[in-house]
């Protein structure tokens, strides 16, 4: 991974980690050997397709891994603390107050016997910032920073009442009504509509910038990774093949996988030409391929490939790329 720069530590350092599943069918092993960076007022993008591991990634981080599911190895470095030591008491100091996280269903994620109001307040109440009339009022001025209309109507409704697009906004102010320093979106506008959901994710970069916080971001969607990141880093089947700035991953993509994405995303500009499709499917996890786990879809798969799991290596400022082809004696490595 990246040198640090100073002897300051990255906000947040993901080292090694590996989250399974114990299954009857099987041990899933949803997330392998995954490691990243984010630094302070950064905004990293975690990609993928659906099941590759990114939410578990994001669940980890906060340990909220339920049964039978387990974190098994690995570090998560907040602020140079590794939160996976922490007492189960430490990490609700920790949630909601100095990382906060932005689920993608928010009528799952809201209580519904409870009004707005009483959901907003008590996130100051719990963390003992405020006493309770002071949190109802600062509830009100959170629906506010979110922009939402008539924020004391608002305040006083259920969930249920309330739009989809409403609801994200509500989930937005709890997760920022702390300030807290790292904020994780998981596929935030997931369940809402297309016109709503630029408005949801402007609304969550200007906050962010205004708390100065970092952001993990998790989505499937590389358009929304090209207007609201600054890194990138993208997981296939449990596991990061690259990572680098946004600009790099578009213009100069090094791993086949990454590569294949990015063709199979239709342009207006080349709208005569055909898009591809990257052939085979998503292995299971139970039993995942051995060697890279990109190999059986691989168009330039060699026998190393079938043998051994590629490390995150560096091959330029910043860009790092888990494939054969960029390690040491590999056929155009460097």
């Amino acid at each position: 991974m990246r040198q640090l720069i100073s002897s300051q530590p990255f906000l947040l350092s993901v080292r090694d980690l590996h989250t399974q599943f114990f299954t009857y069918d099987g041990v899933v092993k949803a997330v392998s050997g995954v490691s990243f960076d984010i630094e302070s007022s950064e905004s990293l993008a975690l990609v993928g397709e659906t099941g590759c591991g990114k939410s578990v990634t994001a669940y980890s981080i906060l340990r909220l891994i339920e049964s039978p599911g387990r974190i098994v190895k690995g570090e998560v470095l907040f602020k140079g603390e590794d939160l996976l030591t922490k007492s189960e008491e430490e990490m609700r100091t920790i949630r909601g107050n100095r990382i906060s996280m932005i689920f993608q269903e928010p009528m799952t994620s809201l209580n519904p016997v409870f009004t707005v109001r009483d959901q907003l307040s008590a996130v100051a109440i719990h963390h003992g910032r405020m006493k309770r009339k002071e949190a109802i009022r600062e509830a009100v001025e959170s629906l506010r920073r979110v922009r939402i209309p008539d924020p004391e109507r608002v305040a006083r409704q259920y969930p249920h009442e309330l739009s989809g697009g409403m609801r994200q906004r509500v989930l937005i102010a709890i997760a920022l009504s702390l300030s807290p320093e790292l904020i994780i979106c998981d596929e935030p506008t997931t369940f809402l509509d297309v016109t709503v959901q630029a408005q949801v994710l402007d609304l969550i970069k200007e906050l962010q910038r205004k708390v100065k916080a970092s952001m993990l971001l998790i989505t499937h969607n590389l358009g929304v990774v090209a207007h609201y990141s600054d890194r990138v880093a993208v997981m296939y089947a449990g596991s990061i093949v690259e990572i680098a700035d946004v600009e790099t991953i578009f213009e100069d993509p090094r791993h086949p996988y990454v590569q294949g994405l990015l063709r199979a995303i239709p342009i207006m500009s080349r709208s005569t030409e055909r898009v591809e499709s990257i052939p085979g499917s998503v292995p299971n996890l139970i039993d995942p391929p051995r060697g890279c786990r990109f190999h059986p879809r691989c168009s330039r798969m060699m026998p190393v490939c079938k043998e051994k799991m590629p490390k995150l290596l560096e091959v330029g400022g910043g860009h790092f790329v888990a494939c054969h082809l960029y390690s040491g004696g590999a056929i155009g490595g460097k």
